[in-house]
């Protein structure tokens, strides 16, 4: 096997991953009501194209592209529209959602199959992936079709397929490279072809051998990485599989670079292929604050609660629910949120496994700035924040920040680094709209 190759910094957080990845994945069918965001990528929501009473069926679109960075939202089940609401989000406060009453799951292929791929232009199939809604799915959720649509001047020579899942807990994307490799093989041969590239390859961690050797029985071509966090950071992971390092405020599409995630890969194969919308995922859903952790195939607009009693409910002592992973995952105060196409897991952790501290003043030990993966200066972003001094924070590079947690995961004085940075991201932003 090659020699695991990593990044600069980084850190190496308790993976905790032995609680679900030996759990074969379980297709949950479809609750009575599913509750459908209308706003499950980056970028602007989605505009209703239902109403209510209408009837809907698998697959098809009840929300129609809204701008250049977004996409068109399907219904996962045949049934009713009972309402379209506002409605709690596992990524932001509420958002609007068409509640569908389920009627059953049978069907979902809206397009028409694509036995070739080869047959169709890059553009058909470019089209084809932003008409089925299919988005980034290891958590920025940003639109496919976008990532392949880079400008002419860009000269992409090098496709990376994330398998790292490097964030704790979380085994929904090893458990996709165990059970359904095909699939992601399938996405990876469609999105070089689009892209126009020869070089093709899956970044894998290697505390997932047994991924590392399916993938490379079925002929690909396997990065083997060093276990650190974040590893799966799109900078990171093309810093220790190519080399090239993306400039400060660039993309990979800078470097020739085009990143993206197992299950991505595995959704434009079923786009392509069989004509199917995105409307499932894969979820984790573990931490000890649950029965039994568990790994499941569900539709978009599924209840975190549903997932929960799923897993044999909440055990003793729980003291946060997080929607993805420790690190960089968003505290919920409520599980009556819907699952989303960047859902990757649902983390229920007890009060032994929270580190709670008290913050304490920086001592200037310089931690942060060893484990920073993008070579920022933590916490003097920090200081710059807490003073509101933001001209200061942005000179040092507020912006550049990813939040990946590494920071304050190091700080032996517990600060609160990413919350200032995020604090100054805003305020800088809002700024510039003013200034505008």
């Amino acid at each position: 096997m090659t020699k695991a190759r990593t990044f600069r910094g980084g850190t190496h957080p308790p993976g905790n991953k032995n609680l679900s990845s030996g759990q074969s994945i379980k297709r949950l069918p479809a609750p009575a009501i599913v509750r459908v965001p209308l706003c499950q990528h980056l970028g602007a929501p989605s505009k209703p194209s239902v109403s209510k009473g209408d009837k809907v069926i698998r697959g098809q679109e009840i929300g129609t592209q809204n701008g250049f960075i977004s996409l068109p939202t399907h219904s996962p089940v045949n049934g009713t529209v009972k309402s379209i609401e506002n409605f709690p989000m596992p990524h932001r406060r509420t958002g609007p959602a068409v509640f569908i009453e389920t009627e059953s799951e049978d069907g979902g292929q809206v397009f028409e199959k694509w036995d070739d791929y080869r047959k169709h232009s890059p553009a058909e199939i470019i089209e084809r992936i932003k008409m089925a809604g299919v988005c980034g799915m290891g958590g920025a959720s940003f639109p496919t079709y976008v990532k392949l649509s880079p400008p002419p001047d860009k000269n992409i020579d090098t496709l990376i397929i994330n398998g790292v899942e490097c964030e704790p807990y979380l085994t929904a994307d090893h458990r996709l490279m165990l059970e359904n490799p095909d699939d992601i093989i399938l996405g990876m041969e469609i999105l070089a072809y689009t892209l126009g590239v020869e070089k093709c390859l899956i970044g894998i961690e290697i505390n997932k051998p047994d991924a590392i050797k399916i993938m490379e029985e079925k002929g690909c071509s396997v990065l083997p990485l060093k276990v650190s966090y974040p590893q799966g950071a799109e900078k990171q992971l093309i810093d220790a599989a190519t080399g090239r390092e993306v400039p400060v405020g660039g993309l990979p599409l800078d470097v020739g670079v085009v990143v993206q995630n197992v299950g991505t890969a595995a959704a434009v194969a079923k786009a392509i292929r069989d004509g199917e919308p995105s409307l499932r995922r894969i979820v984790t859903v573990t931490g000890r604050g649950v029965e039994s952790p568990a790994n499941y195939d569900v539709c978009v607009g599924t209840l975190f609660s549903n997932l929960i009693e799923e897993s044999g409910g909440y055990a003793e002592d729980v003291k946060r629910l997080i929607s993805g992973g420790p690190m960089m995952g968003i505290s919920l105060y409520t599980d009556g949120v819907p699952v989303t196409k960047g859902t990757s897991g649902v983390l229920a952790l007890t009060g032994a496994e929270v580190r709670d501290v008290t913050e304490g003043p920086c001592i200037s030990c310089g931690k942060c700035m060893d484990a920073c993966p993008l070579k920022l200066a933590p916490s003097m972003i920090a200081t710059a924040a807490e003073n509101e001094k933001w001209d200061l924070a942005r000179e040092y590079g507020a912006l550049n920040c990813m939040a990946c947690g590494t920071c304050s995961y190091v700080c032996p004085a517990g600060r609160y680094l990413v919350h200032y940075i995020k604090r100054a991201q805003e305020a800088i932003r809002a700024n510039r709209g003013k200034e505008a």
